[in-house]
């Protein structure tokens, strides 16, 4: 590690936004302020950008082990690097699932030499099949902080309780649920509404996702535990989880960055890129988690990063399968959808992405979405909000190209991320 100088930014962290440069020796802040140099130090030029606090995914999915032809570790956390995300939390539906201790340290292993923090998500019960619990606490001590069984849903009642009731011996672990009752979706394709029926495709309602979320809440209340909503997309569970905050009810929400800007209506083209679960919701749903970012009732924006190979993805819309990338377009998106019609100011957006999905995650332990402050890891990301791009999946460092975006105009694009001090992205491209 070395000394570097990022010059000539307006810094934007959870304490307030200055023009400040920001020098950095041996991965760490040491000085934050107008001015600054160093003898020998690397320049990152920040002129007219902006300096902030890596971004924080909290869930998206890796495919290691298992569907490396999919994505890995490695071109996951590049792409995400890209996007200017200094950690992530790989969700556990591998193959196998990460609910054992050496499939887990493997990973992390893998994630040790990435361009981002690979955290990882444990699942909450063996082979994420939802009857008994997953060894908890051994995945626990090697850094789980987040449990789910992310990709199905947890069905049974009781063996949710016992996940919270032993999540709470473990300081700082959240139970995380992806809310689908899955009697309710089973062989649906897209959200239940007035498209479905338009287009004859089965459909999933959203009281799938509104009961799932009111019993966990139940659960929640009774045991105490910290409960995170994963991709929450309709507006019955944005209510929910609203009131339930205000009774003083520990639970956290995220939701995705297609989840506030695409509807149902894209299904119209029958092109599966538009196909996931949750599925694309209603514009009254849409408009509902746009509230729920507003008013703090959604803490984190997560991608809900699902790389699938091409072919996978040029199936006939009700067999393929269902997820779309994100982590490097997800704060462009957020950008474009929410700062730039003035619905979030960009520190709201960055707090969203960065420094609150860290404390959920238990990542600013490890030093990401930190104030940029002397004594801090300097995981940074350095955003020109203002420039334009049109994004080509071709262009992708994931291994696949599912992108939702894909000739779309975007405003906000990544210049730089810094990763413990070293830059990982310099001038939008990948030197890691």
């Amino acid at each position: 590690m070395g000394t570097l100088v990022v010059r000539g930014g307006r810094v934007i962290d959870e304490t307030g936004e200055r023009d400040a440069d920001v020098l950095v020796r041996d991965g760490v802040i040491v000085e934050v302020g107008p001015g600054l140099d160093a003898p020998g130090a690397q320049v990152i030029d920040a002129d007219g950008a902006v300096v902030a606090p890596g971004l924080v995914d909290i869930q998206v999915h890796f495919r290691e082990p298992g569907r490396e032809d999919a994505e890995t570790v490695e071109t996951g956390a590049r792409a995400a690097a890209l996007g200017g995300f200094t950690a992530v939390v790989a969700m556990p539906n591998t193959t196998p699932p990460l609910d054992d201790a050496k499939v887990v340290g493997a990973v992390l292993e893998q994630g040790r030499r990435a361009s981002c923090h690979v955290a990882v998500a444990g699942c909450i019960t063996r082979g994420r099949e939802g009857h008994e619990l997953a060894p908890m606490g051994e995945l626990y001590d090697l850094g789980v902080r987040i449990f789910t069984d992310d990709g199905d849903c947890v069905a049974d009642a009781n063996v949710m309780r016992r996940a919270f009731e032993y999540a709470r011996a473990l300081p700082g672990a959240v139970i995380a649920q992806h809310a689908e009752d899955p009697a309710l979706v089973a062989g649906g394709h897209m959200h239940e509404g007035e498209w479905s029926a338009r287009l004859g495709i089965p459909g999933r309602p959203a009281a799938a996702e509104i009961t799932i979320v009111a019993r966990d809440l139940e659960l929640a209340r009774l045991t105490g535990g910290r409960y995170h909503v994963l991709h929450m997309s309709t507006a019955g569970a944005t209510a929910l989880v609203r009131a339930a905050k205000a009774e003083g009810v520990r639970v956290t929400a995220e939701a995705s960055p297609q989840h506030f800007t695409l509807t149902d209506a894209e299904c119209a083209s029958f092109d599966p890129v538009f196909k996931m679960n949750p599925p694309l919701r209603s514009s009254d749903d849409v408009d509902a988690i746009v509230a729920g970012l507003v008013d703090g009732t959604i803490d984190a924006i997560a991608t809900d990063h699902a790389p699938h190979p091409p072919a996978s993805k040029e199936l006939a819309f009700e067999e393929a399968p269902p997820g779309m990338l994100g982590v490097e377009t997800a704060l462009a998106v957020a950008i474009t959808r929410l700062v730039e019609p003035g619905v979030l100011s960009l520190r709201d957006a960055l707090a969203r992405l960065s420094w609150q999905p860290a404390r959920i995650a238990g990542l600013d332990a490890h030093g990401h979405g930190l104030p940029i402050a002397p004594g801090n890891a300097a995981n940074l990301c350095v955003i020109d909000p203002s420039e334009t791009w049109v994004v080509d999946p071709a262009r992708s460092a994931s291994k696949s190209r599912n992108t939702p975006w894909a000739g779309w105009k975007l405003t906000g694009r990544v210049r730089h991320t810094i990763l413990r001090g070293e830059p990982v992205v310099i001038n939008g491209e990948a030197v890691r």
